[in-house]
């Protein structure tokens, strides 16, 4: 038998030796190297939904408040949620008070590795300032290219990938958000109302004029009671049919709205109903803002028409 041969098998006998050894001794097998995966934690899911299509299979997604049948203004943290914070490569939180439970355990565990994007902050935004920003499609696009940034820093071979993604969800999100153009391009000027201030932002890029009390929409997002005055307002405002629609926040119900509900129908005012997180939870973001949309839009068109 030659040398090399002997050499061969030597290394092989080895070889299998060492496999025999690490399996009775319970150690893994040498695995194929794969790509970086990303561990993204995102405080509510209509940012982790953006943030999933972009990182697509480079990122491993988790949406703390997803629960259709909650507020998310009264979410309150568990252990699981602080270790998937901890653990976190990148984190994506609202701001502007609007989760600082998630702050909270981010202080508690300081990690120098961890990137935080706080959407509040990127767009300038404070404690107290209206903090439904993913009703305004500006806000979504300067909040999704910064997503995108973010990631391509974190893992940068990834960066063609990550660009390719991007566009792809522009490309998608232009479908509802061509449709509020469309809609300020038909009805800007319109009258409509708004148990709280969620529409405000929609309301503004559409071009409507929404009137229900600023004081009123702002103390129930708030979890408060609003002023009499406002409530007084309100009411009025519904009885002489002044707004062509009433948009109703479907995960912040209170006696109060339920009867600026039954109030708007009764006076012939169409309810058009919205959430404060996507739903389904499985539904793109895009999918999900472009079916209130064209509630909003259809219920406009009807009431045009009715005239």
């Amino acid at each position: 038998m030659g040398k090399k041969l002997l050499v061969i098998l030597a290394v092989l006998a080895a070889l299998i030796s060492g496999l025999l050894i690490a399996s009775k001794v319970g150690m893994p097998r040498p695995a194929k190297q794969t790509e970086t995966v990303l561990r993204v934690v995102a405080a509510e899911n209509f940012w982790g939904s953006i943030a999933s299509q972009i990182g697509g299979a480079r990122v491993s997604v988790l949406s703390v408040v997803s629960d259709p049948n909650a507020d998310p203004h009264e979410y309150e943290s568990n252990t699981d949620t602080a270790i998937a914070l901890a653990n976190a490569d990148y984190v994506i939180v609202n701001g502007a008070g609007y989760d600082g439970w998630a702050k909270k355990l981010l202080a508690a565990n300081p990690s120098r590795s961890r990137k935080v994007l706080d959407v509040a902050s990127l767009l300038g935004k404070k404690s107290g300032d209206n903090p439904h920003f993913w009703y305004s499609p500006e806000y979504v696009n300067e909040t999704a290219a910064q997503i995108e940034k973010d990631l391509t820093a974190l893992d940068p071979a990834g960066q063609s990938y990550y660009a390719a993604r991007y566009q792809e969800f522009e490309n998608s999100a232009a479908v509802y958000q061509n449709k509020i153009a469309s809609i300020k391009q038909q009805f800007a000027g319109t009258k409509v109302a708004s148990t709280e201030d969620i529409f405000s932002y929609l309301a503004n890029a559409a071009g409507l004029d929404l009137i229900s009390p600023p004081a009123f929409m702002q103390a129930v997002a708030e979890g408060n009671d609003p002023p009499t005055q406002s409530v007084a307002e309100f009411q009025n405002q519904l009885k002489s049919k002044e707004p062509a629609v009433l948009v109703y926040n479907q995960q912040t119900i209170t006696p109060l709205t339920s009867d600026m509900k039954k109030m708007a129908l009764q006076e012939g005012i169409p309810i058009i109903g919205v959430t404060e997180i996507v739903q389904p939870s499985n539904m793109p973001f895009q999918d999900w803002m472009n079916a209130e949309v064209t509630e909003l839009q259809n219920a406009l068109s009807a009431k045009a028409g009715g005239k």
